[in-house]
């Protein structure tokens, strides 16, 4: 994430190497590559294998079981998830009986490739088929070759509590959605999670609560389009609601709040929003709230209306602004991060030049910046050429990271001079003798230890910064 550190991004990167979990029994050794939802999903399925006896390992040649959740939303992603492959056979072949298994979004896609003609792979399970683990390994040990990549209109894991893995105890994922509806053109999540289905906010609210009552501070709701969450009494999305059932069901915004009220000091954050869908009743709930925490991330793709229809973003660059300009007046303070996509389908100079012009308007804190990757089986793959040169890509996306750095910079400065709330994480990878944790527009700040803790709450007076840390004292 450019604006934060450029090394902290976790598109494509691993998320998960999970802390040792005393135990008798097998071995389990999980690695997630991609977004916070694979990071989320890594959690359920070491819940529900710790219920057959497995315990999570940190090193991998002690594991009976290697699991790699993959992400498919990029081409280097799943090139880098092969080589993971690849060494884990090598380990294979000193130690027989271990299973090696993708999960996730890379699974239907090139199931049969690893599983037959490469053999990387015992176990291939899509995102909807974790419960069935337990069988498809009982099948791996007997030889046979155990696939599930079922997708469901149902399946949220909203029973199952999930195993905190390499926790720090104060920050942690809850996921409130599965699947996508949108159908951007060049996504393919649609096609690797499925139909978008909300859970039941009593089990979001619950797993909250009982995250504070175990000393967590902070949550992340988590979700591929938050702000279409709506709960109906079924976990799937209902397109034509009478005015009655509308009443009745639970929205974003009364989720986010009923998460709000569990108690003061517990942090709530969110991810990610869509701007056709955010409405003024989310920010306004995050303005009644102090401990929502006063940062969005809304991905733009692109600043060229002409592309966003290509995308079927369902939106325009006027809308986009529009809805910058309120989360502006409703919460001035709020820090605001996105996505984008440089040399898209037919993207022409002009097009770039809009993304860079709509950068200017807005001035986001971060970002998270890519070139156009061809996905098998979206829409774009089937309709589009991808004809913007390599190097064309290449260069706009070096303009649009060079734009974010100095805009980072500019908004990390605004906060010198300021007295920050801070979340106490952990200890600062630069020295044993500070702190770090973040304000609640999701900057991060580094100060003395004295004598705190991680999960305190503590003022820090801003005195200096990097371009994306600031630096000061506790008062």
């Amino acid at each position: 994430m450019i604006g934060k550190d450029i090394d902290e991004s976790r598109q494509g990167e691993v998320l998960d190497m999970p802390a040792e979990v005393q135990g008798e029994g097998k071995k389990l050794y999980l690695e997630s590559y991609g977004c916070a939802m694979n990071f989320s999903d890594s959690e359920i399925v070491a819940a529900i294998l710790k219920e057959k006896g497995y315990t999570t390992t940190t090193a991998m040649a002690d594991a009976d079981v290697i699991f790699v959740n993959t992400c498919a939303v990029r081409d280097n992603a799943e090139q880098r998830v092969r080589q993971r492959l690849n060494d884990y056979r090598k380990i294979k072949r000193t130690k027989p009986g271990l299973i090696i298994g993708v999960l996730g979004c890379m699974a239907e896609r090139i199931k049969s490739k690893i599983l037959e003609e490469e053999k990387l792979v015992d176990i291939v399970v899509g995102p909807d088929a974790y419960r069935d683990l337990p069988n498809l390994l009982e099948s791996a040990k007997d030889g046979r070759k155990a696939v599930n990549v079922i997708l469901s209109k149902e399946e949220t894991y909203a029973d199952i509590s999930p195993v905190r893995l390499q926790s720090n105890g104060i920050t942690a994922f809850i996921s409130i959605t599965r699947g996508c509806d949108n159908m951007c053109t060049f996504c393919v999540v649609p096609f690797t999670r499925g139909r978008e289905r909300s859970r039941n906010p009593e089990t979001i609210v619950k797993e909250a609560t009982e995250l504070f009552e175990q000393g967590y501070r902070e949550v992340t709701l988590l979700g591929q389009n938050v702000d279409s969450y709506l709960w109906t009494g079924g976990g799937l999305k209902k397109d034509n609601l009478s005015k009655e059932e509308l009443a009745q069901a639970t929205s974003f915004a009364q989720l986010l709040e009923q998460v709000a009220l569990i108690h003061p000091d517990l942090r709530v954050r969110f991810s990610t929003s869509h701007p056709k869908d955010m409405n003024d009743d989310v920010l306004h709930t995050m303005a009644r709230h102090e401990n929502i925490c006063n940062y969005i991330h809304l991905p733009v793709q692109s600043g060229s209306t002409r592309l966003l229809e290509m995308m079927n973003r369902g939106y325009t660059r006027e809308w986009y602004l529009e809805r910058i300009e309120a989360i502006k007046n409703i919460i001035p303070d709020c820090s605001i991060s996105t996505d984008t996509i440089s040399g898209f389908c037919s993207e022409t100079e002009d097009d770039h030049q809009d993304t860079l012009r709509l950068m200017e308007d807005v001035k986001y804190h971060f970002a998270y910046m890519f070139s156009y990757s061809e996905r098998p089986k979206t829409m774009a793959e089937r309709q589009f050429d991808d004809d913007v040169a390599e190097e064309v890509k290449k260069r706009r996306l070096k303009e649009i990271v060079d734009l974010q750095l100095l805009h980072s910079a500019i908004r990390t400065r605004e906060g010198l001079g300021k007295v920050h709330r801070v979340l106490i994480e952990g200890v600062s990878k630069k020295s044993k003798e500070q702190f770090f944790g973040r304000n609640s527009q999701n900057t991060t700040v580094v100060f003395p230890k004295g004598n705190l803790k991680p999960g305190d709450y503590v003022n820090v007076l801003a005195t200096s910064c990097t371009s994306a840390t600031l630096i000061g004292k506790v008062v």
